[in-house]
């Protein structure tokens, strides 16, 4: 009898109950595309914040002696001081090595040399990695300095590291140190060395020519290798940019791991800080300093904050109308449905017997509209993402059903059902059923 009355209550009331589930469903939509956005913003906007560059910048230790003048830091031009390439491999071997996602290493130097139409040559460059395999054992990262610096645009082809030879290497040249020298992608550079040294000598291949907006158009990017060549100074580094994903920073994250006792040292070293990353970045590689931007780190974690404020509130806010949406919409039916209230407590059913009556309604609708809420919500979630983080190659809806999220939404539904319905059916209640029969008659 129990199932027969709550199937009927559907049959007889489809329009209350589609209301009803209608501002379920609104705001179970709302609340699982804010719930599926918040769970991959963070590397969504990591991915769109490494637009910015690298996250942490690696020198020699021995070029970073603290000098504070009136409480402000200010260090020393670089020496002679480098790190060895070599060493770079073990960076795929510190605790957070998968969060690393590109690594840049720098060797900076100054060339001379004449081109072929003879214009002297007097410039600075910089030896780089353009599409290299770090590895040290396991799966290699694919990493160098272009997918560092997404923004920099090359008419013609990055330079090939394999095709450095002793006399020989490929380059690319600065737009504006190109259009000065009068070269172009295919032209070469015949490379004397560095001015006060009895460095190596070889013939640039132009390959390309790059527009970056900023110094570096005015200088040589060449294979790292060539770099070391022409310097004499092999297996050398003098800077290292480092991409990884981080966990935004907070006031632990900003604490001294030296001051801090055994068990909280290690709960800060195996959280993805920037400051934990770059502390296991000086552990791996010797005489090293590595130190987060922190203009990258703060604006990461200040979009995100205010990002998720803002997805909560909407939350909240469609929850809330949600529950007064249903608590409409239930008290009216209750309303019409008075006389069989009271037909039903004359005939000796009891007040928790009705309650969960109407309560079986509320839930088998909550279900029902929180499933249809949880698959809408993911769509709207999708759509929103390859619109809000759309590329330069256009939108791409990508699939963010995330099936975690169903269990919660389908709870929420039920919360926002329940509640919104137990204000009308304890006034029911209440009533007495002789005084409800008398007034229909």
């Amino acid at each position: 009898m129990f199932f027969r009355l709550l199937m009927e209550s559907f049959r007889r009331q489809r329009r209350r109950k589609a209301l009803a589930g209608l501002a379920i469903l609104l705001g179970t939509t709302a609340v699982t595309a804010m719930l599926a956005l918040a769970t991959t913003i963070g590397d969504r906007i990591q991915q769109e914040l490494t637009s910015y560059g690298a996250n942490i910048v690696v020198y020699p230790a021995a070029d970073q002696l603290e000098v504070k003048v009136g409480g402000v830091d200010i260090k020393p031009v670089p020496g002679g001081a480098y790190l060895h390439e070599s060493d770079l491999a073990k960076l795929r071997g510190i605790f957070w090595a998968n969060n690393i996602t590109g690594v840049s290493p720098e060797l900076p130097i100054h060339i001379l040399g004449k081109t072929a139409i003879g214009a002297d040559v007097d410039a600075s460059a910089t030896g780089l990695w353009f599409d290299h395999a770090l590895s040290s054992g396991g799966a290699p990262l694919k990493t160098g300095a272009v997918g560092l610096h997404p923004w920099w645009k090359l008419a013609g082809a990055w330079p090939q590291e394999q095709h450095t030879t002793a006399q020989n290497a490929e380059a690319v040249i600065g737009a504006t140190l190109a259009e000065r020298l009068k070269v172009k992608a295919g032209d070469e550079i015949q490379v004397a060395g560095q001015p006060g040294n009895a460095s190596q000598a070889l013939t640039l291949h132009l390959t390309g020519v790059v527009s970056t907006g900023d110094a570096i158009e005015n200088q040589i990017l060449l294979p790292l290798n060539a770099a070391q060549t022409i310097a004499g100074t092999p297996n050398a580094v003098r800077r290292v940019e480092v991409s990884a994903r981080t966990k935004p920073e907070d006031a632990f994250g900003r604490k001294d791991p030296d001051t801090l006792s055994a068990k909280q040292r290690e709960i800060w070293y195996c959280r993805p800080y920037a400051n934990s990353i770059a502390y296991q970045i000086r552990e791996a590689l010797p005489g090293s300093r590595a130190e987060q931007i922190r203009r990258v780190e703060q604006s990461e974690g200040t979009v995100l904050k205010r990002i998720s404020g803002l997805m909560w509130l909407i939350s909240a806010a469609a929850l809330l109308a949600a529950a007064f949406a249903v608590s409409a919409a239930m008290a009216t039916a209750i309303l019409e449905r008075q006389t069989e209230i009271g037909l039903m407590r004359s005939l000796g059913a009891s007040k928790t017997t009705v309650a969960m009556l109407f309560y079986a309604e509320a839930g088998l609708l909550a279900i029902f509209a929180g499933g249809l809420g949880y698959l809408a919500g993911s769509g709207l979630a999708a759509w929103l993402g390859a619109r809000i983080f759309a590329t330069d190659g256009g939108v791409r809806l990508g699939s963010l059903l995330i099936p975690v999220l169903f269990p919660v939404v389908v709870t929420l539904a039920l919360v926002v059902a329940i509640a919104g319905s137990t204000p009308a059916i304890r006034r029911a209640l209440t009533t007495d059923p002789s005084a409800i029969l008398r007034g229909s008659v």
